[in-house]
């Protein structure tokens, strides 16, 4: 049988989960995630996972934060006063937003904390500083 090695593209299903079971992504009732191995495509702790599988495995990894989404950064928070948020713009906690930084890039971020006088939003990815569990399967490799 054909193992995995840097450079060829894969075909794999996964299901994601964070440390107390709870599901963040799954490859269920969708196509198999395709990315070419070693290119940075898909976080490192599951890229460097990949290499050495063969089709129809199926294996358990455990992704460390630093190998996934990077550690929570604090300065990645930052409070703006609430009046120079437009009222139409909802602001529950957890809500997801596009923002626009001084350079003009477009940023996501997060509702994270609401006051009266202001709004603390959040860009660190939903994922940063969580150690990830991945179940994938093998499914093709593409040379």
């Amino acid at each position: 049988m054909t193992q995995v090695k840097s450079g060829d593209t894969v075909k794999v299903h996964y299901k994601g989960t964070l440390a107390d079971g709870t599901t963040f992504d799954s490859s269920e009732g969708r196509d198999p995630l395709e990315f070419q191995v070693g290119s940075g495509q898909i976080i490192p702790g599951l890229d460097k996972a990949i290499p050495g599988m063969e089709v129809g495995d199926k294996k358990t990894v455990e992704v460390p934060a630093d190998e996934a989404y990077g550690p929570l950064d604090p300065a990645a928070k930052q409070a703006v006063p609430r009046a120079d948020i437009p009222d139409d713009i909802p602001l529950d906690i957890g809500t997801q937003l596009q923002v626009q930084t001084p350079q003009g890039q477009t940023l996501q971020v997060m509702v994270a904390e609401v006051t009266d006088e202001q709004v603390t939003l959040d860009a660190n990815h939903p994922l940063a500083g969580k150690d990830l569990t991945f179940d994938v399967e093998l499914v093709g490799i593409d040379k």
